[in-house]
């Protein structure tokens, strides 16, 4: 996809100054990039995609297409969490295709088959980058269907970004593992407290963001996640002030096992979320 004039799409997206989170102190314990295979293309089912963010670095990604109804479905732009990669999300791509979802996953710098080396602050500005481009492949492939952006873990940060920059271009945003104040994490991954700019974290957080979005929300978080406790959710869910939210918590599931334990659950709730809010 061609590099946008524009990357604020609709005038709304904020950027801020993060390169204080850039620290290699900060970077060694945030991101924990693997180098994969191109996807391969299916037809009909699997899409690679490439988008071209700052100092023509490619970012990779891959769409996992609707069952049914392809043109009109629903579209999920995701930003996975920091120790995957989108082919980790070839199975579970397919899942959302039988709820009848075009589901498209993104790595990061650094990550996959994508070019760069990862930062807090190139992770922001990429996705800030990447979701005009991400609209116009939709329209230029004639899929009309709502979009939803979705983060997971660290991805939730991403697509708060996304969220609160184009407001008036998506319908919904899914936060799952989410989390609301980010130096709190990043001490917990490890990080030294007085590596971190005390006057940074209003900047970083996505407690602040959430108040901004006035999307359809739902949170799914794991009720014994022990790295983003349950609480961090709770917190985004209780920021947002949209009537049209909800939140789900798969009992006894922690960080990486919602999916194992919860699937049903997981996946009645997006399908019913997206459902709801394509109605209203």
């Amino acid at each position: 996809m061609r590099k946008p004039e524009d990357p604020s799409g609709d005038g709304g997206a904020e950027s801020c100054d993060l390169s204080f989170l850039d620290s290699p102190e900060v970077t060694r314990w945030v991101f924990h990039p693997r180098r994969t295979g191109p996807t391969p293309k299916v037809p009909g089912r699997l899409h690679p995609i490439t988008f071209i963010v700052d100092d023509m670095v490619n970012v990779d990604g891959a769409v996992h297409f609707a069952e049914r109804s392809v043109e009109d479905a629903p579209n999920i732009l995701f930003f996975h969490g920091n120790g995957e990669t989108v082919a980790d999300y070839r199975e579970m791509g397919s899942l959302y295709g039988r709820i009848g979802i075009n589901f498209a996953v993104i790595d990061y710098r650094g990550y996959g088959t994508s070019g760069g080396d990862p930062s807090y602050s190139a992770m922001m500005r990429d996705a800030v980058s990447i979701f005009p481009q991400y609209a116009d492949l939709l329209a230029y492939w004639g899929l009309s269907g709502p979009i939803f952006v979705m983060g997971r873990s660290l991805g939730s940060s991403p697509a708060l970004e996304v969220a609160v920059g184009f407001q008036k271009r998506i319908s919904g945003l899914i936060l799952e593992s989410g989390f609301a104040d980010t130096y709190r994490l990043l001490e917990r991954l490890g990080v030294d407290p007085q590596n971190l700019d005390a006057l940074g974290e209003r900047a970083a957080s996505n407690h602040e963001k959430m108040k901004k979005v006035m999307l359809p929300v739902l949170i799914i978080h794991g009720e014994g996640d022990e790295i983003i406790p349950l609480s961090e959710g709770v917190i985004l869910f209780e920021d947002q002030s949209c009537r049209e939210k909800e939140i789900l918590i798969i009992r006894r599931a922690g960080h990486n096992d919602l999916l194992i334990l919860g699937i049903d659950e997981y996946f009645n709730a997006i399908a019913r979320f997206v459902g709801r809010v394509r109605r209203l």
